[in-house]
């Protein structure tokens, strides 16, 4: 799986990515944050619940996990869907990161 992506903004908690993966576009949510499904809607925009599309959550427990995470993500995703990935820490986000295409190098 080759993902490529480009920040479309920053967020307190993380990031937010326009990413391809193959045929498929989307938006990702990528967030240091406990794995609750509550706290969504604290980084995600209301219209994004509002457009054509769902959005999918799934928590990354560690690093370990996440490129299990993003392939099960992607392969249940439709264009026009988003993507949010609460990361327990920051080695999961960079982890998750890089998943997506993102070098984290350095970060």
């Amino acid at each position: 799986m080759n993902a490529s992506s480009q920040i479309a903004r920053s967020l307190p908690e993380g990031v937010v990515l326009d990413v391809s993966i193959e045929d498929l576009s989307f938006t990702a949510y990528v967030v240091v944050s406990e794995p609750d499904i509550e706290l969504v809607a604290d980084f995600v925009p209301a219209e994004q619940f509002s457009q054509d599309g769902d959005v999918h959550v799934t928590a990354v427990g560690d690093a370990a996990q996440a490129r299990s995470q993003v392939e099960d993500l992607a392969f249940n995703m439709n264009p026009g869907d988003a993507a949010v990935f609460l990361c327990a820490d920051r080695h999961a986000y960079n982890a998750t990161l890089e998943e997506l295409g993102q070098n984290t190098a350095g970060h």
